[in-house]
């Protein structure tokens, strides 16, 4: 008996359906079954479904010899089914990773309850992402498990069925099914929350309910929306034959006028002929099943439908939609008015002299102090204190600055006099479109990091990297820079190609990277105390890639599954985006990604996992381990396009499945002769000038104008990058001691060769 039956109603979703069988196949729970329904499909869904079978134990087809809809293939699914909870999901929809792992979780901890209730993500055809608004009813701080009473809130939940895990003897037992139509789940889910003995919660996004363009009954203009009143009648004969349920009579009366005038006022749901019979249909329905005592009147709309006044109710409406467009319009008017302020005040600045005391820096758009730009910024204060610097960034990011370092608005008065009037300007990506370098004014762009992907001019041929963009206008952008920073030559190479205009290279290493070599045995101690780690756990640093193929990110290895498996004696630093990792984790797995400083979290490691990230060049500075994952690198080399074979010159070990992921890290293969090997190559060519002073180069080139007085390129032999935790400790150890015994020295450093 599988822990979950999984059950999969498929009609006309072909182009769907592999993503939504894969999504429930490779979870990493794998305690369930999943049950397949055709329902008379007449694409490939049914062939599709079968071969599923045929090659994975798991997967039940089941093929129904006619059309029947949604709710009748679920009642088939729920027969075939053996599972101890039933879930449901759309055949266009599919499960987020670790989804079954935290539902599993949940039940234990929740003593097995009837329903379990968890939150849903719309995905939406380009590309968009939202959790549910209503995901805070979901929170684990309410009442623990009960009957619905304790948390009728969840009333306000939407009504469908693929938001819960049902236990299976509870829908026996209370004979719950599905009828024929649409709004089948408003039947089957309310009963189910009125009957339960125990409904538990989980706050986390488990299913991605796919949004399509077309196909879906949000975007049908059917007769068919007729239905909800058919299923609305039932759900409350359902309540006439449990007059236990009496006390909800209101609440499900008010949810009703809601989903009723929903669909009334969605456009294009009704036909225009029948949207009258439909508004009268709502009066006499909530007429007919208004409570005896109903509580709150439920305000004018409500009253309006009842009484019938179609045209007294949309001509309110139509008033409403109307303020609100006005009111939106005396805002773009607004935002207009500024906007014309904004580029007059530009020009006009324009006309004023450079500061040739005026430096300006920017990063990630406007994102706070971080990458190159910060490391210049540093370095400029301490090299050419006669300048004056200044940050462009918004006031959540503001902390992020360095005591005396000005904090610039964007877009504001300040913001366009700096970018009319500062001589230095410095960026990793682009200053806005409406900027326009004027003579004497020094642009230095040093992109952020070396590149593995296609960048530039490069993606043209790509779809999925070059939707969207304007070429034209990122050349123009191009043209603007003075000097463009590269960390090797193969970065040298790739920018002068992908971004051909006439600036000058310089090959200087990155100066984000001068505090790997920089920092000290103390640093790295500090760092891993101020991110609660352990003496003697192996921090993995855990940093993914973005995906330009695939819709919202998912990393390719769970990051709870890597920490429960290597146990407490490692801790996974996950750094990547929040929609993509688990809320529920273990104890060991540390959620990064919102981390000020890359490089601090680089320090504080002991090795690098990584798929695609340019993070595996700046790692190798530190000379640590560096596994690669590359599960799915075909498919992201096809996609996206890359300069090099990543899985042919790697940095360590490279695991092409996260089974072997695991291996890798158990067996310690990952720090191995091998690992070691690797990496050394790698170095060589990725990290040919990263020596702890690529940031004052810079400053001696372009802020000082000192080509000729660079500090020379440490040979690669006599770096001391900063030490790994565990010789960290040992050379904080020995300091302590040559403390006690009197001696003066620091051992914070391998002294070089001959010293």
């Amino acid at each position: 008996m599988p822990r979950f039956s999984v059950i999969v109603p498929v009609h006309q979703v072909q182009a769907y359906l592999h993503e939504c069988l894969e999504s429930v196949l490779g979870q990493s729970f794998t305690d369930v079954e999943l049950i397949a329904v055709d329902d008379r499909s007449p694409d490939g869904c049914g062939a599709i479904i079968d071969s599923y079978a045929a090659r994975d134990h798991r997967v039940v087809a089941v093929h129904l010899a006619e059309n029947t809809g949604a709710g009748r293939a679920r009642n088939a699914g729920t027969a075939h089914a053996t599972g101890d909870y039933l879930l449901f999901l759309d055949g266009d929809d599919t499960l987020a990773p670790g989804a079954l792992r935290a539902v599993a979780d949940r039940l234990a901890e929740t003593a097995g309850p009837d329903v379990l209730v968890f939150d849903h993500a719309r995905t939406y055809w380009d590309g968009r992402v939202a959790r549910d608004r209503r995901s805070h009813l979901l929170s684990h701080g309410g009442p623990p498990p009960g009957p619905l009473t304790d948390r009728p809130e969840l009333l306000r939940l939407p009504p469908v069925a693929w938001n819960k895990a049902y236990r299976r003897e509870f829908v026996e037992r209370h004979g719950l099914s599905f009828p024929p139509g649409w709004y089948e789940d408003v039947p089957w889910t309310y009963p189910a929350l009125l009957g339960a003995g125990s409904v538990a919660v989980l706050d986390r996004v488990c299913v991605h309910h796919r949004q399509r363009r077309r196909g879906s009954i949000r975007h049908t203009t059917s007769s068919r929306h007729f239905d909800v009143f058919d299923q609305y009648e039932r759900l409350f004969d359902h309540l006439d034959r449990h007059p236990v349920h009496d006390r909800w009579r209101p609440a499900l009366h008010r949810r009703m006028a809601d989903h009723l005038l929903l669909i009334y006022n969605s456009p294009g749901r009704l036909p225009r002929s029948s949207r009258a019979a439909y508004f009268e249909r709502c009066g006499r329905t909530l007429r007919r099943l208004r409570p005896q005592e109903p509580g709150r009147a439920g305000g004018p709309r409500r009253l309006l439908v009842r009484l019938g006044a179609r045209h007294v109710f949309d001509a309110v409406r139509a008033a409403g939609t109307l303020r609100r467009r006005l009111r939106a319009l005396a805002r773009t008017a607004r935002l207009a008015g500024r906007a014309a302020a904004l580029r007059t005040h530009y020009r006009l600045q324009r006309h004023r002299p450079l500061d040739p005391r005026l430096a300006v820096f920017a990063a990630d758009r406007y994102g706070g102090y971080a990458c190159n730009p910060a490391a210049v910024e540093t370095a400029v204060r301490g090299l050419a204190p006669h300048l004056r610097t200044a940050w462009i960034t918004t006031p959540e990011h503001a902390g992020t600055l360095p005591p005396g370092v000005r904090r610039v608005q964007p877009d504001s008065p300040a913001y366009w006099t700096a970018l009319a009037r500062a001589t230095y300007l410095v960026n990793n990506v682009n200053f806005p479109h409406a900027y326009v370098k004027r003579p004497g004014q020094v642009n230095l762009h040093t992109h952020q990091g070396t590149p593995l992907g296609h960048m530039g001019l490069d993606v043209q041929d790509d779809p999925a990297a070059s939707a969207g963009r304007d070429f034209a206008r990122m050349l123009a952008h191009t043209d603007r820079w003075d000097y463009c920073l590269s960390a090797n030559p193969h970065s040298s190479v790739v920018w002068e190609r992908a971004y051909p205009a006439g600036y000058a290279t310089l090959e200087y290493g990155q100066p984000r990277n001068d505090v790997l070599l920089q920092a000290s045995a103390e640093d790295v101690l500090r760092l891993r105390a101020a991110l609660g780690l352990p003496e003697g756990v192996t921090a993995l640093l855990y940093a993914p890639a973005h995906r330009d193929h695939r819709h919202g990110f998912r990393p390719a290895a769970d990051p709870a599954r890597l920490g429960r498996e290597l146990g407490p004696g490692f801790a996974v630093l996950y750094r990547g985006w929040a929609a993509g990792l688990p809320e529920d984790l273990p104890g060991n797995v540390l959620d990064v990604s919102a981390h000020r400083s890359v490089q601090e979290l680089c320090l504080a490691s002991d090795g690098l996992i990584t798929d695609y990230a340019s993070l595996m060049f700046d790692y190798a500075v530190l000379d640590r381990p560096v596994v690669v994952h590359a599960e799915d690198w075909t498919a992201c080399r096809i996609a996206r396009g890359a300069y090099l074979d990543i899985t042919a010159e790697p940095p360590g070990p490279v695991a092409g499945s996260a089974d072997e992921l695991l291996a890798v890290l158990r067996t310690g293969a990952w720090r191995g002769p091998e690992s070691t090997r690797l990496r050394a190559a790698f170095r060589a060519r990725y990290c040919p000038w990263d020596d702890g002073h690529a940031a004052e180069r810079v400053v001696r080139r372009v802020f000082l104008g000192e080509p000729g007085g660079l500090p020379p390129v440490v040979p690669p032999e006599a770096r001391r990058p900063a030490p790994a935790p565990d010789l960290a400790r040992a050379q904080a150890h020995e300091h302590s001691r040559a403390q006690d015994f009197g001696g003066v020295y620091d051992q914070t450093r391998d002294p070089a060769p001959g010293g």
